[in-house]
């Protein structure tokens, strides 16, 4: 029982089935990072929204001239010394020149904007701050919606799906706090495409596929 509560935790969790997805991911980013980037440059990353236990299983940090910057609402703590991190606005990048990084990296984060516009103006201060970038998100259409590990929870009304969350533990065999589920249900709009065609219009889609459909969808710029 324990082995199936751990799958299905959250991507945190080191033997969930949400890890071992975003250490695939990170396997296929490193192979695309190393292929457009020289490692005896200096090289400026952005992680929108991200952390440092994200990096940790990555070589990237470690390279001399490599220098990442996480980004988030609130103050991530790093003990690397590559990685620093600054509190700001995914929307509104206002500390940063155009193109002052080398590549802006985002995991599952444009998916918590709330609407259709203020994912556009991440979009765009990402291609404005950024000459390369390399953006996740989990598909809107695969069967089961990546935050609840539930099947077509996407599709539910809100009110239905909160009860679930706070009175069942169909969702990851918890009962969730009702104000961190309200929280989601009120934050999380999920992309399909399409959309992210149309948010990173000179971007290749990279699709992340299980069981013949797409799981999650990566816009990019790289080589």
């Amino acid at each position: 029982m324990n082995f199936i509560i751990d799958l299905f935790a959250s991507s945190d969790h080191p033997d969930s089935l949400g890890a071992k997805f975003r250490a695939k991911r990170l396997r296929k980013f490193e192979k695309l990072f190393f292929r457009n980037f020289n490692p005896e440059k200096e090289i400026q990353i952005l992680d929108v929204g991200g952390t440092a236990s994200f990096w940790k299983k990555s070589q990237i940090p470690n390279i001399p001239g490599v220098r990442i910057t996480l980004l988030n609402l609130h103050l991530e703590k790093s003990r690397h010394p590559h990685i620093s991190s600054m509190i700001g606005d995914a929307t509104e990048m206002k500390n940063f020149e155009d193109n002052e990084f080398d590549l802006v990296f985002s995991n599952s984060v444009i998916e918590h904007l709330y609407t259709f516009e203020k994912q556009s103006k991440m979009a765009r201060e990402i291609q404005r701050v950024g000459r390369k970038y390399f953006i996740q998100t989990p598909n809107k259409y695969f069967p089961i919606e990546a935050h609840y590990a539930l099947p077509f929870a996407q599709y539910l009304p809100k009110r239905l799906l909160l009860f679930l969350l706070t009175n069942t533990k169909l969702s990851r065999f918890k009962r969730w706090d009702r104000q961190v589920a309200q929280q989601y249900l009120d934050e999380i709009r999920l992309l399909n495409e399409s959309e992210m065609r149309m948010l990173f219009t000179e971007s290749k889609i990279l699709k992340e596929k299980t069981i013949g459909l797409t799981k999650s969808i990566t816009a990019h710029n790289l080589r």
